[in-house]
């Protein structure tokens, strides 16, 4: 089978959005990790910000690859999605059910899509801003209760959607067996709930505590 055709099959796919995934992942990670420096104050915070715009065109680069790889993870996503509603009989009903179906995964692309316009929002609230006014724009945009609470809704969709997504890394790269399914399971959940209150402790903090950030 020639690469192309193994990308355009069913298991291609799936090893296409494991990847994407992966990727989008691990910039999560990151982000959560400058997000982060936001409970040491908004010095440290603005010093963050300072090192991200000391790289320069690196930045635009990176933005670009992500862009990139966001919008293959979707085009994919859509894929598999029309493709499974198609092809869906009884005998898949029950593959699906035997493999263990949860909230996360039947709700992948209702998730999917609720964080894909939180990103074309949130970038454009915050892309272009210089350093020293960061933690100041943040505070103020989250000081708004509507606001806060779209980015808190937003951010609960993230948890849920990736909850299935890490553990359908796992599955999709053939890197777990029914030995370590439960484990692997159980720890994307962990991970996700974790990151994602990470996240969702800056608006909430900045609500509740106005001098949060300043």
């Amino acid at each position: 089978m020639s690469f192309g055709k193994f990308i355009w099959s069913a298991i291609g796919k799936k090893v296409v959005m494991a990847l994407t995934g992966s990727y989008l992942g691990l910039f999560l990670l990151v982000h959560l990790i400058g997000n982060s420096t936001t409970f040491w104050g908004a010095d440290s915070f603005i010093s963050y910000a300072s090192h991200l715009h000391a790289l320069g065109p690196l930045i635009s680069i990176f933005e670009i690859s992500l862009l990139a790889i966001f919008m293959i993870h979707i085009v994919f996503a859509a894929f598999l999605y029309f493709e499974n509603i198609t092809a869906r009989d009884k005998r898949y009903y029950k593959q699906n059910n035997a493999g263990g179906r949860t909230w996360g995964s039947r709700t992948m692309p209702y998730t999917g899509l609720l964080i894909l316009l939180f990103v074309v929002l949130h970038l454009n609230a915050f892309r272009g801003i210089r350093s020293a006014d960061v933690a100041i724009i943040v505070h103020n945009t989250l000081s708004n209760p509507l606001i806060a609470l779209y980015y808190v809704i937003s951010l609960i969709a993230l948890i849920i959607h990736l909850s299935h997504g890490f553990w359908s890394i796992f599955q999709s790269l053939g890197l777990i067996g029914e030995k370590y399914e439960n484990f692997i399971k159980c720890g994307a959940k962990i991970i996700s709930v974790a990151g994602g209150l990470v996240f969702i402790a800056i608006p909430v903090l900045i609500i509740f505590c106005p001098s949060f950030l300043k």
